[in-house]
């Protein structure tokens, strides 16, 4: 084989890893984590733009989904969750890109505005209609 054609070969390989390295790094992620003090199990349900994940999560485990690279004007992110019995609370969430959101529950369920970044709290709403994730 032509070096010339090697040396081709290599680069576009090169520019490919990088791409993808660039796209992974720059789509925006959310991780929920909760206390391995926590005695609950929680029901979780994402929903990304309408892309449903439901899953169930033990104390001292964590959660994630990502998000659009390039959201239009109606992308959203909501995460509801809550015991196995009892009510689900709801927050909607505005990732940021280039940016991993590391969002701290408490052992009761809610939302830990003493370990989660005052950045990040500011990307979270309470869900319309929902009772306040961060006080109940």
């Amino acid at each position: 084989m032509n070096v010339r054609k090697l040396k081709l070969r290599h680069a576009v390989l090169f520019a490919l890893i990088v791409l993808l390295t660039a796209w992974y790094a720059a789509t925006p992620s959310v991780v929920i984590h909760y206390p391995k003090e926590a005695t609950d199990e929680l029901r979780l349900v994402w929903d990304t733009q309408h892309q449903i994940h439901r899953e169930r999560m033990l104390p001292g485990e964590a959660s994630s989904d990502v998000g659009h690279l390039f959201p239009d004007e109606d992308f959203f992110m909501v995460f509801f969750w809550g015991p196995i019995k009892g009510h689900m609370r709801c927050i909607d969430i505005t990732p940021k890109r280039w940016a991993t959101l590391d969002i701290y529950l408490t052992e009761s369920g809610r939302v830990d505005i003493n370990k989660t970044s005052p950045a990040i709290i500011e990307r979270l709403k309470k869900c319309e209609g929902e009772p306040d994730p961060f006080r109940h």
